[in-house]
């Protein structure tokens, strides 16, 4: 008689990729091998191989199991790098190891609640806010309870907009992330977010303001030494703190990417400084870098990038000396930021691939020359402006204005074109579509496009 094969088992899947991601390394070589391994097994898990309302039933547990398969990753940094092991291609491949785990936890959610989208008017939820799965706790940290937060902890975020998805895109590692910032408590309880934003340069605002600012994602971060933690959001609250006083001179956005010097400070540099500062100059972040490798440096030199190596938000998820303590994501935008981070790699890829690079057009000069000038724009480069830099900053270049322009009105096209294909294959399936399916329609996309993508025109 023969055997009806039973359905397969995320959960037995999941499993069986935890067995070989902890895994004992020899070699710097064999530590790769094994997280590109890790990495390929989650890519190939597709949910139509599973039954959706199982999936649906099981998610809260599958959920947490991904969770914890990141973190028992992630908590073998310290020794991996005391072995030698974190050679270039084992940092590549664990953090593409994280990304993908995230992108199948994200998907999980979305199908636990039923694919719930934003309307357009609604505004997405407070960061480590929601009830349905939103934040998940590193277990070491739980206590039943809402966890504080301290001072010295880093927020790593995901905005809404493309230049947030460029961004986490430009470097050498796909990164989910676009920002970095510190919390400060100071000694009345008053919590206090320090960062740098293209926009405003370095500021403080208050951590609810932060956590209501159109976030995607964000995880929570927290240094093992809570005293040189402290210290480092102390120290930069004091140093910015003054910059905006009478006689200070504000800090503004470092758009060059370098690690050297103080007089303007991109995200991450501004936690960098802070933790020099706290240890006279003993801890110096990141461990492990981003590098610019791309062949076509077209946008990132349009933007002023000038850095071959930067200390990317996104480094600090394979920073030996910091826990990861929660991490919440607001399921209804999950599946926008998806699809955004494809498309960003679909679309630097045909730059390096095929030699595409941005043109401009009348519209787009105008943008560049009147950027800091809107009451003299049109309304259709107002427009451009308005969506892509809500505020234009003094020291942003024409070049720089004109790039982001050019990028948000080529990715915006395509972004509804994939939201709408992914609704389509929701209501027949039941399932979201695969990144498999978004890279093959997006190259489908590019051959039929006669060179030309938005603004991107082939070399």
């Amino acid at each position: 008689m023969q055997q009806i094969a039973s359905p397969a088992r995320l959960e037995n899947d999941l499993n069986a990729i935890a067995e070989f991601a902890t895994r004992s390394p020899g070699s710097a070589a064999e530590l790769s091998e094994h997280l590109a391994d890790v990495y390929d097994a989650v890519f190939r898990v597709s949910l139509d191989r599973y039954e959706v309302d199982e999936l649906r039933q099981s998610a809260p547990h599958l959920l947490q199991a991904i969770f914890d398969l990141r973190l028992r990753l992630r908590d073998q940094v310290a020794t991996w790098h005391q072995q030698g092991f974190m050679s270039l291609n084992a940092q590549r491949a664990l953090r593409s190891a994280f990304r993908v785990a995230r992108y199948a936890t994200d998907m999980l959610g979305e199908l636990n609640l039923g694919y719930p989208e934003l309307a357009p008017d609604d505004k997405t939820m407070r960061g480590f806010s929601g009830r349905d799965f939103n934040t998940l706790v590193n277990r070491a940290f739980k206590t039943g309870d809402d966890l504080p937060f301290r001072s010295g902890d880093l927020l790593l975020m995901r905005g809404m907009q493309h230049n947030s998805a460029a961004i986490a895109r430009i470097g050498d590692v796909h990164s989910q992330f676009s920002h970095l910032a510190i919390i400060h408590i100071d000694e009345n309880g008053g919590q206090w977010v320090v960062e740098s934003l293209i926009e405003e340069g370095s500021i403080i605002s208050p951590l609810e303001k932060a956590l209501h600012h159109h976030l995607g994602r964000c995880v929570l971060f927290r240094h093992k030494d809570a005293d040189l933690a402290r210290r480092a959001a102390a120290k930069i609250y004091e140093v910015i703190k003054q910059s905006h006083s009478p006689g200070g001179t504000p800090i503004l956005y470092d758009f060059s990417m370098e690690l050297e010097g103080t007089k303007e400070l991109f995200c991450s540099k501004l936690v960098r400084e802070a933790f020099d500062l706290a240890s006279n100059g003993e801890v110096v972040l990141p461990t492990f870098t981003t590098r610019f490798d791309m062949k076509n440096r077209d946008f990132v030199d349009r933007i002023g990038v000038t850095a071959r190596e930067t200390f990317a938000p996104s480094d600090i998820e394979v920073e030996p000396d910091f826990d990861i303590v929660a991490e919440w994501r607001d399921y209804r935008v999950t599946p926008r930021l998806r699809m955004q981070d494809f498309l960003m790699d679909k679309l630097f890829a045909w730059m390096d691939d095929y030699g595409y690079k941005f043109k401009e057009d009348f519209p787009i000069r105008l943008v560049g020359i009147f950027g800091h000038l809107s009451g003299h724009l049109s309304e259709r480069s107002k427009a451009l402006i308005a969506d892509v830099v809500p505020k234009v900053p003094l020291n942003m270049s024409r070049s720089a204005i004109k790039a982001v322009a050019m990028l948000h009105k080529t990715a915006q096209p395509l972004l509804e074109d994939l939201l709408n294909l992914e609704r389509e294959c929701i209501a027949s399936t039941r399932r979201p579509l695969h990144p498999r399916e978004i890279y093959a329609h997006l190259e489908r996309v590019r051959e039929a496009s006669n060179g030309r993508i938005g603004y991107l025109v082939s070399g």
